[in-house]
């Protein structure tokens, strides 16, 4: 399984970017995947993840500002990502939790928040 982020970058508070995740090495079209981030000196946190229906869960500090999607055709899961804050700031990374007993990665898009 392969997953590689990207999309981040350097961002005034209030802006917006939208990660991209592409993925290979496994039937995307029939598996949940997520987004997270992992800011310094914390652990990394669920931002948002989607069914292979379509059906998204978010973490109660994104309050409406991200949306998680994906396209099955280009095997690609996106995170538009409005209305930053700079406790946003964080890497972030695709991943695909509990996949034949293991968990999967991509290797992080940082994003930063300037306030």
């Amino acid at each position: 399984v392969q997953l590689q982020a990207s999309g981040g970058g350097l961002v005034q508070a209030g802006g917006s970017l939208r990660l991209s995740c592409d993925a290979s090495g496994i039937n995307f079209r029939i598996n949940r995947f997520g987004w997270y981030r992992q800011a310094p000196g914390k652990q990394r946190e669920l931002v948002a993840d989607i069914s292979s229906s379509g059906s998204t869960n978010y973490a109660d500090f994104v309050e409406g500002r991200f949306t998680i999607s994906r396209d099955n055709v280009r095997r690609t899961l996106y995170l538009q990502m409005n209305s930053l804050k700079a406790e946003d700031t964080a890497v972030y990374y695709c991943g695909i939790e509990h996949y034949r007993g293991q968990d999967f990665w991509g290797q992080g898009t940082q994003v930063t928040v300037s306030s």
